[in-house]
């Protein structure tokens, strides 16, 4: 991603924020007092919002959010008879409990989002702490001096990790640090195994050259066993409020919707503005709330390669995205009125914004596709070049070698990169790294931090070769907390997955035709049958009059509004799926929810149709 375009991106983000905040914020001009956590935020997300502003911001959704609350309730009060008038003690009470609920739910959340957003993107960047380490520990296996490791470190990364890195080497110029014991300060705190894998790199510089070795490998393990430890803990800790978010959720809500047209008949006032509000509006809320809730308590972030608009595989344009989601809807939207005559507006709004949400991230995903076949074969590769390096062969011969050798999208990278140092004539890092190097197009920072470290093997010869051998299994290991990462959440994610795309749907789809077939029931349609002869006629007038009083929701809306959750489901347990799995990012959670959203609309058609073939 160019400094460039991912400057204009978050400045067109960082502007609209801004104006909507200082908007808000007028309509609350009285003094504030921000908290420390607030400020500290504020800092570490580099905005020019000052913490005040974001205060006031917040009471000021809170008079917005209170008004359209009033609104809102007494639309949905006034089309529920049974509370009686809009003026009653009872309905007065309501509005006013769902005003101040509405207001004091805007205020929290603006005062939380920086929070919110600090945590994700300290979360995402710790993610980076074991290659960070691993860069420091290669040099140092070079050339044991901090100060140099530090700056290689720093330099040879990216995002918010190697820049603070790097902001603690410049201000330890000239000065006996290195500059990371201050970066182990800031960050301990969120990472605490980051002070004895520091306290060890920091030692090894001055260690006797037979014990650098053990102590930079006890550096590496520190921080690596310290990922593993937090992440089991982490994957212990939300199996209960996973399980709850799943049961309270989405099983115990689907099943509810069955039970409707007998809460209606036994007099309990249930409407379909009070079923749109329960299931479209509260529900749905509640469930991004404890979603948030869960993504928060992640300590660390394996997320995948960023990848700008500005790579020439990705489209910069949304055009073709929009075309293909408006086609999507059309067809939903006839395919669905086809089926189920009310369905139409379910099948459109899922098939349309799930196929734009895919075809808008697919070449996001291809690119990351590309990257991690690229990643795959890396350590073999320099276990191969750090070989015939130890040997006395030249880095540049070694390459042409590993490139044969290694085959696939690796072996692809090493031949472009030793063809672009014959074609033009440079060395090993612009081979890689340069304007036209192997690695222009391909956001690998694994790759990178690879190419930067043979770029300086490359001018040490035959002893870096050793050091490139470890560097294989550095990366080797890696991959292994990357993958032991992602299967202690495996029980949680896909279990929430498959009930956002398939479960959710089928029971939704099956629970609205049985709704359906018991209202029909209930409205008169066996009372003849249970009661029998003239003996029971009393009893049956009055179970007629009672069905008469309560009639049954119709299908049309009640399928609507189950099908509208339903889509919600599906996207709010993917993204967090995701998130869980891999961190929030925004291209692997559109284009997941994207697939979810279309598998949760067929499923869910399926399920109607079939059930009303067999009930």
């Amino acid at each position: 991603m160019s400094a460039h375009a991912a400057g204009s991106e978050r400045g067109l983000v960082a502007l609209a924020t801004g104006t909507l905040l200082q908007t808000l914020a007028r309509l609350y001009p009285w003094p504030v007092d921000p908290s420390t956590e607030l400020v500290r935020s504020l800092g570490y997300l580099d905005t020019d919002v000052r913490a005040e502003t974001v205060v006031r911001a917040g009471y000021g959704a809170a008079v917005v959010c209170g008004v359209l609350g009033v609104v809102v309730a007494g639309v949905a009060v006034g089309s529920l008879g049974a509370l009686g008038s809009l003026g009653s003690p009872t309905s007065l009470g309501l509005v006013g409990s769902v005003a101040l609920a509405s207001a004091g739910l805007a205020a929290h959340g603006v005062h939380r989002a920086p929070v919110l957003a600090a945590s994700a993107r300290r979360t995402r960047a710790l993610g980076a702490t074991a290659g960070l380490v691993g860069r420091a520990v290669l040099r140092l296996r070079i050339d044991p001096t901090a100060e140099r490791a530090a700056r290689f470190a720093a330099r040879t990364g990216e995002g918010p990790l190697a820049d603070s890195l790097a902001e603690h080497v410049r201000r330890a110029t000239g000065t006996p640090q290195s500059g990371f014991d201050g970066f182990a300060r800031e960050w301990s705190e969120w990472f605490p195994a980051l002070d004895r894998s520091v306290a060890l790199l920091t030692a090894s510089a001055s260690a006797p050259d037979d014990e650098r070795a053990r102590s930079l490998d006890r550096a590496l393990s520190a921080v690596l066993d310290g990922t593993r430890e937090r992440m089991a803990t982490f994957a212990a800790e939300i199996r209960g409020p996973a399980t709850a978010v799943y049961a309270f959720g989405v099983l115990l809500p689907l099943a509810l919707v069955g039970v409707l047209p007998a809460a209606r008949v036994a007099g309990v006032p249930v409407s379909l503005p009070v079923v749109v509000v329960l299931y479209d509006v509260l529900l749905p809320l509640a469930l991004v709330a404890a979603a948030g809730w869960l993504l928060l308590r992640r300590p660390v972030a394996f997320p995948p390669p960023r990848v700008s608009r500005s790579h020439p595989d990705v489209p910069t344009r949304p055009w073709r995205a929009l075309v293909a989601g408006a086609v999507a809807a059309a067809a939903g939207w006839l395919v669905g009125s086809t089926l189920v005559g009310w369905a139409g507006a379910v099948a459109s709004v899922g098939g349309g914004v799930g196929v734009a949400l895919a075809v808008r991230f697919y070449p996001v995903k291809a690119v990351r596709d590309h990257v991690r076949a690229v990643e795959s074969s890396l350590p073999d590769a320099l276990y191969l070049v750090g070989r015939r390096v130890a040997e006395g062969t030249a880095v540049e011969t070694a390459l042409v070698h590993a490139g044969d050798e290694v085959g696939g999208a690796t072996g692809d990278l090493l031949d472009d990169a030793v063809r672009v140092q014959r074609t033009l004539r440079v060395g090993v890092r612009d081979a890689f790294l340069g304007r036209h190097g192997a690695l222009s197009n391909v956001p690998s920072d694994r790759a990178r931090g690879m190419a930067a470290f043979l770029a300086l093997a490359a001018t040490q010869g035959k002893p870096a070769g050793s050091a490139i051998v470890a560097m294989a299994d550095q990366l080797e290991s890696l991959r292994e907390v990357d993958r032991e990462a992602r299967q202690e959440l495996a029980a949680v994610t896909s279990t929430l997955a498959n009930t956002a795309a398939v479960f959710a749907p089928l029971v939704g789809g099956a629970t609205v035709t049985l709704a359906d077939r018991m209202g029909s029931v209930d409205a008169g349609g066996e009372g003849g049958r249970l009661g029998g002869s003239a003996t029971s006629a009393a009893t049956s007038a009055s179970a007629d009059s009672l069905a008469a009083a309560a009639d049954p929701l119709a299908t049309g809306a009640l399928g609507t509004a189950v099908g509208v959750y339903v889509l919600v489901l599906a996207a709010v347990l993917t993204a967090l799926a995701v998130g869980l799995e891999h961190g929030v990012d925004l291209a692997l959670v559109g284009y997941r929810v994207g697939l979810a959203l279309l598998a949760a609309t067929t499923t869910y058609l399926t399920a109607v149709v079939a059930a009303g073939l067999l009930v």
